[in-house]
């Protein structure tokens, strides 16, 4: 189980995870809070478009219905050579948590303002796994903040680089 606090501690990565995509547009649009590890359940075709890397997070959402965890709108690129058979590329696809984790998801999607959303796919000893995070959704005036702090902290190291020379 991958969990770790939002305040930039994060676990390190072994060695044999192979990172497929990752949603850069989560940590902007949201302040994110718990992260969690889930398997996914995949056709063939789907796992040999992820490993061609033809995979889209930004629309993806996790939905619980009836007590399992669901990902929703993420795209996989149908796979050429499995003309005959077919995905349908923004199918939903089922979620591999503990029930405790499912049950912890559908406390933070009952709060007001809450949303969970993967951050990452990749593959971990051979299995495609799926990140996702409990988030909480930025306002504009948020996400104005969030820039003017990443401009300041640019041109404090562009100062340092100069000062050096």
């Amino acid at each position: 189980m991958l969990r770790y606090a939002a305040d930039g501690m994060a676990k390190l990565k072994p060695k044999d995870e192979e990172l497929i995509v990752k949603n850069r547009r989560a940590s902007f649009d949201y302040a994110i809070d718990e992260h969690f590890e889930a398997g996914l359940v995949l056709l063939g075709s789907e796992v040999k478009s992820m490993r061609a890397g033809k995979v889209d997070l930004s629309d993806a959402y996790v939905a619980i219905e009836r007590g399992e965890p669901w990902l929703r709108q993420m795209f996989v690129a149908p796979f050429e050579q499995a003309s005959a058979y077919p995905h349908e590329p923004r199918r939903a696809r089922k979620l591999l948590l503990h029930a405790r984790e499912v049950a912890e998801l559908d406390r933070a999607l009952g709060r007001d303002g809450y949303t969970v959303v993967p951050l990452r796919v990749y593959f971990k000893h051979g299995r495609v796994k799926v990140e996702v995070a409990t988030a909480l959704g930025k306002k504009h005036y948020d996400k104005r903040a969030d820039i003017a702090k990443r401009d300041a902290q640019r041109e404090a190291r562009a100062a340092v680089r100069g000062a050096k020379r």
